[in-house]
């Protein structure tokens, strides 16, 4: 009997450990593409609170595919577009077409800890100086696990970016990722809002959650510059003893998306919460935004220290600026555009963000004088995970989905509005 029992206990522990080999190899594997190859049509009715059908517009989905993680995008004046990828490429879509070779002239960039190369913006004068400013992780020299976030800028002649120097990097480093996401103020100042990493496994030195409460960090900040990477005069904590002269805004958490509001200039930013408290706020200079001391989420622990999760338990506190909107549950926000074009007559003015864990793209309908009273899930039938929403100059929406296929998805109206070529 013993011996069965043994016998039993071996297979078992076998089972098991094959298991988690299988598991293993699983997780290397590349994710399926589950995206249509072809262009595919949605319809954005819904359902009233009476169960009634509201119709909406029905929109084309057209998918570019053969992208890697793609992660930001940015739009050239000649109408193409470039793209990064967390791999540390810039691929270029000319005329309507991905081009299979990336562009020349990048540093390599280290693709670890969900690290790697993040945002892109042109200067906003671009025209004449062609600078491009994109922000990845430099890792520390004989250290994998460590990186600082760095801002950078190059000139693009159309097909290398050339001249490129490291403008802005973090005095300390991270060793997971934080994201680093930027745009350009209409007083030409950059405003780059840089997250806290998650939990550090106890290594000294390097930025933890608390980080976004301390003056002295840059992480969990929003962080104002000159187009060079100087510090302008006038930041609002300029010569304060104990804080750095770059910080505009803190309390920030993962910031995932930062635009400028296309009526009143403000600076717009959202965010991931944990197991909910996503957020989106309106940027203030000098102005603090709780994390991680409150917050609408709650850490996946249940802990109130402030390592993981917010460190009181209530939701605001004096001194502490509240969310201009929440979710709870969380969708992982990510990308942000108001859309202003004409291409969607029915959208105009709305919000449109991405979900990564809840895999769709989110319409936040505003009322006449701009606050959210709805909010509709798009695109959930697709299971991608929308990384980038952009509002094209051609007045279509452009997405990106942060897959191991990854894809630039344009959304274009059924009917006589689209632009003519697409």
């Amino acid at each position: 009997m013993r011996r069965t029992a043994m016998g039993f206990a071996v297979i078992a522990f076998m089972f098991v450990l094959f298991a988690a080999v299988v598991l293993a190899q699983q997780a290397k594997m590349p994710a399926p593409d589950t995206l249509p190859d072809g262009p595919r049509i949605f319809d954005s009715s819904r359902r009233g609170p009476s169960g009634r059908l509201i119709p909406g517009p029905q929109f084309r989905v057209v998918p570019m595919k053969g992208l890697s993680h793609p992660y930001a995008l940015a739009f050239l004046p000649d109408g193409n577009m470039l793209i990064t990828e967390r791999a540390g490429r810039i691929r270029i879509v000319r005329n309507g077409v991905l081009d299979p070779t990336p562009i020349a002239g990048m540093p390599a960039i280290p693709n670890r800890n969900l690290q790697g190369l993040n945002d892109i913006a042109l200067h906003p004068r671009f025209v004449e100086n062609q600078w491009v400013y994109f922000t990845y992780y430099r890792e520390k020299p004989g250290d994998k696990e460590a990186a600082a976030v760095v801002l950078a800028r190059g000139r693009f002649d159309g097909k290398a970016v050339t001249e490129i120097r490291d403008i802005f990097v973090t005095d300390t480093m991270v060793a997971g990722a934080s994201a680093a996401r930027f745009v350009f103020g209409r007083d030409g100042k950059i405003y780059l809002a840089i997250g806290v990493p998650l939990p550090n496994n106890g290594r000294a030195g390097l930025a933890t959650m608390s980080d976004a409460q301390d003056p002295s960090s840059h992480f969990g900040k929003i962080l104002r510059l000159n187009d060079d990477g100087s510090v302008p005069l006038d930041n609002p904590f300029a010569g304060r003893a104990g804080y750095k002269r770059e910080l505009y805004a803190l309390g920030i958490r993962n910031a995932m998306a930062i635009i400028v509001h296309p009526v009143t200039g403000e600076i717009w930013e959202n965010e991931n919460g944990p197991q909910g408290g996503d957020e989106i706020n309106i940027i203030r200079g000098g102005r603090n935004y709780g994390w991680p001391t409150v917050s609408f989420g709650r850490s996946y622990t249940g802990d109130l220290t402030g390592a993981s999760g917010p460190a009181l338990d209530q939701y605001t506190a004096p001194g502490m600026e509240p969310p201009w909107l929440f979710w709870a549950p969380s969708i992982g926000l990510s990308g942000m555009t108001f859309y202003t074009g004409d291409q969607f007559p029915e959208w105009k003015g709305s919000i449109f963000v991405g979900g990564l864990v809840g895999e769709q793209l989110q319409r936040v309908v505003l009322n006449a004088n701009g606050l959210p009273i709805r909010r509709d899930p798009l695109l959930a039938e697709l299971k991608q995970r929308i990384r980038e929403v952009r509002q094209g100059p051609d007045g279509l929406l452009y997405l990106l989905t942060d897959e191991d296929a990854g894809a630039l998805l344009r959304i274009e109206p059924v009917g006589p509005a689209t632009a003519a070529g697409h």
